[in-house]
């Protein structure tokens, strides 16, 4: 490195906003008018990597990010309030998933493998969520989903008694969940951010039982086509492999599960490999894992998410672009 520009610029190109942030507001372009722009592509871009969807592209702390970058990421944001617009994440988990896989292939080149392994634990907690996106039309939204899981002959978010004949395989959390999201659209924000950081994840998971693992089916899924229906559940199937899958289970070996340890990039790929034999013995899976040859970090995950979506799901370029903007701006 032969000036402060090549480290600042070296830095960029590893995506280490956050030193880069700390380095470009006290060192020598501090006073010739670029670092408060590039401060504020930094602040952005550490946002983006951390997955702190919650301040994607809130006004007051995006300072000098282009509308284009701030834009793109609340695609992938979770609105903090009922009636907010857009709805981001709630209307589709489509960009949050790209988002997903470009964040855990930078990871991946960082070496970050704790933070690579709670991504895909994110990953996998949404993914029954991903699986009824084109069945409800949007993912989940609370304001929404009521039309398709209400009615008669449903158990979604309704009691059942001790005993019954009809009981429903929902855990009590996931019970509840429902439940709340039926009338959380009604509340105040601190009710309605409470839900999203607590049981949005809990009625993903419901629907993904709904489809893939319940004894006895109610209108959920019985309303459905018969096609329509055995395709969402070989998805969800598909997706609840995964949850249970050896890459998803490193988690909990992780400091952001129950130990201290942080799994090798050596342990990550035994895991992985392991969860590709284990989803390939499905159908679905076999089809969506059988190209290894896609050049990203973890062969076959975004194969692995576009099936389970029914969609084309490639990782974003969002940080990337960050990236390229600051090194301009350096340039």
């Amino acid at each position: 490195m032969e000036t402060a520009r090549d480290v600042l610029t070296a830095l960029a190109r590893r995506y280490a906003f956050g030193d880069l942030e700390a380095l470009i507001t006290q060192g020598t372009l501090a006073a010739d008018g670029r670092s408060t722009a590039i401060a504020a592509l930094c602040a952005f871009g550490q946002r983006v990597l951390d997955l702190d969807a919650e301040d994607f592209g809130m006004p007051e702390a995006v300072g000098d990010v282009p509308r284009d970058l701030l834009d793109r990421a609340r695609a992938s944001r979770m609105p903090q309030t009922a009636r907010e617009r857009p709805r981001g994440a709630l209307a589709s988990l489509r960009p949050a998933y790209s988002l997903l896989l470009e964040v855990i292939a930078i990871r991946w080149y960082r070496r970050d493998m704790a933070a690579l392994v709670a991504a895909v634990h994110i990953a996998s907690e949404y993914l029954p969520m991903l699986a009824w996106e084109p069945v409800l039309g949007h993912a989940g939204d609370p304001a929404l989903i009521g039309a398709s899981v209400s009615g008669a002959g449903s158990r979604f978010g309704v009691p059942v008694e001790p005993g019954s004949a009809r009981m429903c395989d929902h855990t009590r959390p996931e019970r509840s969940a429902c439940e709340r999201t039926l009338r959380v659209a009604r509340e105040p924000g601190p009710g309605w951010r409470a839900y999203l950081d607590r049981q949005h994840s809990q009625v993903a998971s419901a629907l993904g039982d709904c489809a893939a693992r319940c004894r006895t089916p109610c209108t959920v899924v019985t309303r459905l086509d018969d096609l329509v229906r055995a395709d969402l559940t070989d998805r969800c199937k598909l997706a609840a492999d995964f949850t249970d899958s050896a890459v998803v289970k490193l988690r909990h070996a992780a400091p952001v599960g129950h130990g201290f340890g942080v799994p090798s990039p050596e342990e990550v790929q035994t895991a992985w490999t392991r969860a590709r034999k284990s989803l390939s013995h499905h159908p679905l899976g076999h089809k969506a894992l059988a190209n290894t040859d896609d050049n990203y970090p973890l062969p076959g995950l975004p194969a692995l998410f576009s099936a389970i979506a029914d969609a084309d799901l490639r990782p974003d370029t969002l940080l990337h672009d960050v990236t390229k903007r600051i090194t301009s701006t350096l340039a």
